[in-house]
């Protein structure tokens, strides 16, 4: 962080700390705000967590989960008077504030001194501090090395570990994708010191599913399922009237991407849902196909090269029917990776 010693000086005094994440928050956006939060509280400071939604039910058992306020659920008057009074916003995981919905004038508008901690790519610069690096794994990842540069690691506790484990774990894929680094390696060592439970949280997150989820996955990998093996791609488009058939909760779909990507010989894998409000969309990739900049250009999205999400007002079908015309735009991309779909293998 650029200014650390200003920022070690800000937080010497107690301060109204307003933690905020992105829409829909995943293990490393809650993992970090939760973890961040429970840092800050030992340090003296008052803190609340805000998220702009709901988040996956396989998340809850994060310590401070209790007291996390969810904007939408009817606490709108609350946040928006606890982000007027406090002295200090983070915000975690995400590099704009559109990211945060109908919090993000609020926070933008707010006298507190922002905080940015982030890794996506092209951030918004709205924050006074900023510990930003695209090259991170996670957001969690980042939280660990600010708390390390303070030289205040002594704080640390299983609680905070095991948070900080739960987003690094996630954002690499359990430690699968190429932004696994050394420093990864490193850091989650170092929380395994600290009580991270790697078996406890790794259960947690992924073998805690419900029947509904199970029979979901198992009726979108038979059913909706497409392949275009010439552009390398493959995708699910799911209805609403197919997430209520499944009793569909937050986090059901997630994951659901990587069954695409997974495929041999794919490099661009899609998730399309309609969500009633607006149609949203997953991106994953491989090699040098940035999802990044083919969600920012297409589908007012972002994120980071291979990782990356969207949206369109679009009917589900009119979506679809874009996301394929734009393949041919595409074509020399996203054949230059890997070798070519054997369907029959």
């Amino acid at each position: 962080m650029q200014n650390l010693a200003s920022f070690k000086e800000f937080l010497s005094v107690p301060q109204k700390v307003v933690i905020t994440t992105h829409h829909k928050p995943d293990a490393d956006a809650l993992g970090s705000s939760l973890g961040l939060a429970a840092f800050l509280k030992k340090k003296g400071h008052s803190v609340t967590v805000i998220t702009p939604t709901d988040y996956p039910r396989f998340l809850h058992w994060m310590k401070g989960n209790d007291e996390v306020i969810v904007f939408n659920e009817g606490n709108e008057q609350q946040s928006a008077s606890l982000i007027e009074e406090a002295t200090a916003i983070f915000c975690l995981d995400f590099s704009n504030l559109h990211r945060i919905n109908e919090l993000g004038e609020l926070v933008r508008n707010a006298s507190a001194t922002k905080v940015l901690i982030d890794h996506h790519e092209e951030p918004e610069d709205f924050a006074d501090f900023s510990k930003w690096d695209k090259k991170a794994a996670a957001t969690a990842e980042l939280i660990y090395m600010l708390i390390r540069d303070m030289e205040e690691t002594d704080l640390l506790d299983p609680d905070i570990a095991d948070c900080l484990y739960a987003g690094i774990m996630t954002d690499t894929g359990s430690f699968k994708h190429p932004n696994t680094t050394r420093n990864v390696h490193i850091i989650t060592a170092d929380l395994m010191e600290y009580g991270a439970d790697v078996s406890k949280v790794s259960k947690l997150i992924y073998d805690t599913n419900s029947l509904d989820r199970v029979r979901f996955i198992g009726y979108a990998l038979n059913e909706k399922l497409t392949v275009l093996p010439e552009y390398r791609t493959a995708y699910f488009a799911i209805s609403a009237e197919e997430l209520k058939r499944f009793n569909s909760k937050t986090g059901d779909t997630e994951g659901l991407v990587n069954y695409a990507l997974g495929i041999e010989g794919i490099t661009l894998a899609a998730v399309i849902i309609d969500r009633t409000e607006a149609v949203k969309m997953s991106f994953r990739s491989v090699g040098d196909f940035s999802v990044n900049k083919f969600a920012r250009a297409h589908f007012e999205g972002g994120g980071h090269k291979n990782a990356a999400g969207g949206k369109s007002d679009d009917s589900l079908e009119k979506t679809v029917e874009k996301f394929e015309s734009l393949l041919d735009d595409y074509k020399d991309q996203l054949l230059q990776n890997g070798k070519p779909i054997n369907e029959h293998a």
